[in-house]
């Protein structure tokens, strides 16, 4: 069969700029640059050097010349304050996702029927917390909830409690404060996360599910939950990311206090990278960055099997559509 000439011309050409386009594209990348500059020099220059730096026994002043090899990595690896850092991570991790995420299936759920009156007023409360700053959001907390703060005073006042309770300083009293605090704080963007997933399903659905004779927990079982799973793995990745991620919050309501017992990896990373109580009198910015290193690997590796597990319907439609491709 014999290829017409326009196309043999299209062929030809290409992959090939005409004059006209291709000024174009130099002034795409001419208005881009500066964001690519930006990027390189803000994400990923300090990436790479913290690679670097993880290889050197280096205070963070100064230049390198002790290189140490694996040497902060194994310290890391048999430090009991790092390994304590990691499960307060996993704790806080763990609470804020399953409080955070499932409150806000139940407020988004309750705020979508149309039904309810002022539900854009209270979309805008729950989502006020989102917006204010996570730092701010501690000190308040902190002193609402310190041993003379607010709210032992109203508890005492009104004869709920005996004597004030030191929340802050009890470490498992501390750690469930976080969690509580931290997923109210993110309750807001869960909630709108649920509300765009629950908005994109069809309203006939239910509307024939109402003629069915289905009551409001078939619907939600049969109907909702089912057509959310692909917007629930989403929001699953990005709560348990930012949970890993915690640091401004546990920074300010309790510095990783009492002992430890409540300091996170990203807390632990700041402590030795700027802070010199912890190693005799300097930084350790080598050390710091060696465990910055593996946090961005374990974040790596739970993202990459979270993202497996969530889409391993479409991976293996995926994979029986190419065998199918391949026996025709």
């Amino acid at each position: 069969m014999r290829v017409p000439a326009e196309i043999q011309q299209q062929v030809k050409h290409k992959g090939r700029l005409s004059p006209r386009n291709r000024k174009k594209a130099i002034w795409a990348y001419v208005f881009l640059m500066p964001q690519i500059i930006v990027f390189f020099v803000l994400s990923v220059y300090p990436i790479v050097m913290s690679y670097v730096y993880s290889f050197y026994d280096w205070s963070g002043i100064g230049p390198l010349n002790r290189f140490i090899g694996l040497s902060n990595y194994t310290q890391l690896l048999s430090s009991d304050r790092f390994w304590q850092a990691f499960i307060n991570s996993i704790y806080y991790v763990a609470g804020t996702t399953v409080i955070g995420v499932g409150l806000a299936l139940i407020l988004a759920i309750i705020l979508n029927d149309s039904r309810l009156k002022g539900k854009t007023f209270y979309r805008a409360v729950y989502f006020l917390p989102v917006v204010t700053t996570t730092a701010v959001i501690g000190i308040v907390m902190n002193n609402i909830f310190g041993l003379n703060g607010l709210f032992n005073d109203i508890m005492t006042s009104i004869g709920l409690m005996d004597r004030p309770v030191s929340w802050l300083t009890d470490g498992m009293l501390a750690m469930i404060l976080l969690i509580v605090i931290g997923s109210w704080k993110g309750l807001g963007i869960n909630m709108v996360y649920w509300l765009a997933g629950l908005q994109s399903i069809p309203n006939d659905l239910y509307e024939s599910a109402q003629l069915d004779g289905a009551g409001f927990w078939k619907t939600l079982i049969h109907i909702t939950l089912p057509l959310l799973k692909p917007m629930l793995s989403v929001i699953l990745l990005l709560s348990i990311v930012g949970g890993i991620n915690a640091f401004d919050l546990v920074k300010t309501l309790t510095n990783g206090g009492p002992y430890y017992q409540t300091e996170t990896l990203d807390l632990f990373i700041y402590n030795y990278a700027f802070s010199s109580e912890f190693s005799g009198g300097q930084t350790r910015m080598g050390y710091a960055s060696a465990a910055g290193v593996l946090l961005g690997l374990f974040t790596f590796v739970i993202s990459v099997l979270f993202s497996l597990g969530a889409f391993a319907k479409e991976i293996r439609q995926f994979r029986s559509n190419r065998k199918k491709a391949r026996l025709k």
